[in-house]
C-alpha cells in the first residue's frame, strides 16, 4: 500500500462540534513555527489571555489555554481543586454531567448527583436540597450547555447556590462560549472551560479556561499534590504567567500553531463583538427552527431551556436516522450528529456554533433535509422549509 499526503474532502460541519473553521485561522495555523519561549510568542501568549478574558466576560487572572481539548480542561479543573476524600455535588442532564462525575471518583472524591432527566434543564430546587443535605461541599459541578441534548441550564442560579453553601463552582461552557451568554464574574464562577472548535470556530485541541482568585488559592493552598503532573496549575502557571517579573519557566511544550490558530479566532471575536455573536446564533437558530417546524419536525427541548447553537431534532416516524446522516453527508457533503446516550437513533443533533452559523447554512440543511427526507417518503410537508426560515432571517 502507498501512503501519500491526506487531502480531507471540503464538509459542512452542522454537527454538535467541530465547527467550520474560516479561512483566517486555518491560515495562521500555517504561519511560520517558533519557541514556545520565544519573547515574540510570549508577547501573543499575553494577548491571548487578554482575549479570552473577554470571551469569559471576566478578570481573572488565571485565564489562560489547557493544552488540550475541552475534556483537558474539564480535568484541569478537577484534578486541581479537588483531593480524595472531598465531597462534590455534580449536577446530570446528558452525558457530560456523568463525565464529571466519573473525574470526581477517579480522584478519590464522593460524587453525590442531582439527576435530572435528558433534555431538561438543572433543578435548582434539587440541587439546593443536595447541598443542604450533603453537609461540607467542596463543589457544584454542572454542564452550562449540555451538548448531548441542546439544554441550557441556569448558570448564574447554580453559582449562587454554590456561593451560598460555600463550596467552589466548577462549570463546563464547552458548547456555550462566544453562542451565548458566558458571564464569569456576573456569575461568581470559580472555575470555567470551554473548548476552541466550537463557537470559537477555532481548530480542536486547547481549552480555554479560567479560575477566581479564590479557586487559585484552593490550587496554591493543596495538601496533596495534584495527581496530574502535565495539568498542575501550580506547575503550569509557571509558564502562562509572569507575575514576578522574571522569565516564565518551561513547563511542556505549547502546541505553538494551534495557539497562532486561537488567537485569530479570538481576533475575530472581538472584531465582531460578543453581543453580536450572541444575537447571530440565536437568529440563526429560530430561522432553523421555523423552517424545521414548517416541515413538520420538532425540537425536543421546551423553549425556555433551548441551546441555540445545538439543536436536539426530533425524527420523523418510520425513518432510519442514520440512513438520513449519511445521505447527507454523501449527497451534500454536509455533517449533522447522531444523538447520544439514552438519545441514540431517537434525535438529530444540529449544531449551528461559529461559523457554521450562518443562513446559508441554515438554508443548506433545511433544503438538504426535505430533499433526502421526500426522497424517504418521510411524512413531513416538503417545500416549506426554506421559505420559512428565510421570512426570519430576511424578514
Amino acid at each position: 500500500m502507498t501512503i501519500t499526503s491526506f487531502n480531507p474532502p471540503q464538509r459542512v460541519l452542522m454537527g454538535p462540534g467541530p465547527s467550520d473553521v474560516h479561512p483566517r485561522v486555518l491560515s495562521a495555523t500555517a504561519r511560520p513555527t517558533i519557541g514556545h519561549l520565544d519573547p515574540t510568542f510570549v508577547g501573543m501568549m499575553d494577548e491571548v489571555k487578554e482575549l479570552l478574558r473577554y470571551a469569559f466576560q471576566t478578570k481573572n487572572t488565571l485565564t489562560m489555554p489547557v493544552s488540550g481539548p475541552g475534556s483537558a480542561g474539564m480535568e484541569t479543573c478537577f484534578v486541581n481543586l479537588i483531593e480524595a476524600g472531598d465531597t462534590v455535588v455534580v449536577c446530570q442532564n446528558g452525558v457530560f454531567g456523568g463525565r464529571m462525575k466519573e473525574n470526581v471518583e477517579r480522584i478519590g472524591a464522593t460524587a453525590i448527583m442531582v439527576m435530572d432527566d435528558w433534555g431538561s434543564a438543572i433543578d435548582l430546587d434539587k440541587v439546593r436540597d443536595a447541598l443542604k443535605s450533603a453537609g461540607n461541599v467542596k463543589a457544584l459541578a454542572f454542564v452550562h450547555a449540555e451538548t448531548s441534548t441542546g439544554v441550557q441550564s441556569d448558570a448564574k442560579g447554580l453559582c449562587a447556590l454554590a456561593q451560598e453553601f460555600g463550596a467552589l463552582s466548577i462549570v463546563d461552557a464547552v458548547t456555550s462560549l462566544a453562542g451565548t451568554p458566558v458571564m464569569v464574574d456576573e456569575w461568581g464562577a470559580d472555575a470555567v472551560y470551554s473548548g476552541t472548535q466550537k463557537c470559537l470556530s477555532c481548530t480542536p485541541g486547547i481549552s480555554p479556561l479560567t479560575l477566581s482568585d479564590k479557586a487559585v488559592e484552593v490550587v496554591r493552598n493543596r495538601k496533596t499534590k495534584c495527581p496530574s503532573w502535565f495539568m498542575d496549575l501550580s506547575l503550569v502557571m509557571g509558564y502562562w504567567e509572569n507575575a514576578s517579573g522574571g522569565a516564565r519557566s518551561y513547563h511542556h511544550t505549547a502546541p505553538v500553531n494551534a495557539l497562532y490558530a486561537l488567537h485569530e479566532s479570538l481576533v475575530m471575536l472581538k472584531a465582531e463583538g460578543l453581543e453580536n455573536s450572541w444575537a447571530r446564533h440565536t437568529k440563526n437558530h429560530l430561522a432553523l427552527r421555523a423552517g424545521l417546524e414548517a416541515m413538520g419536525l420538532g425540537l425536543m427541548v421546551n423553549e425556555a431551556d433551548r441551546l441555540p447553537q445545538l439543536n436536539a431534532v426530533t425524527l420523523p416516524e418510520g425513518i432510519d436516522e442514520a440512513a438520513v446522516r449519511k445521505s447527507l453527508l454523501t449527497n451534500y457533503d454536509l455533517e449533522i450528529g447522531a444523538g447520544l446516550g439514552a438519545l441514540a437513533g431517537k434525535v438529530w443533533r444540529i449544531g449551528l456554533m461559529g461559523q457554521s452559523s450562518d443562513a446559508a447554512h441554515v438554508v443548506l440543511c433545511l433544503s438538504a433535509l426535505d430533499g433526502t427526507l421526500s426522497a424517504m417518503n418521510a411524512p413531513i410537508k416538503s417545500g416549506v422549509a426554506v421559505a420559512a426560515a428565510q421570512k426570519v432571517l430576511f424578514g
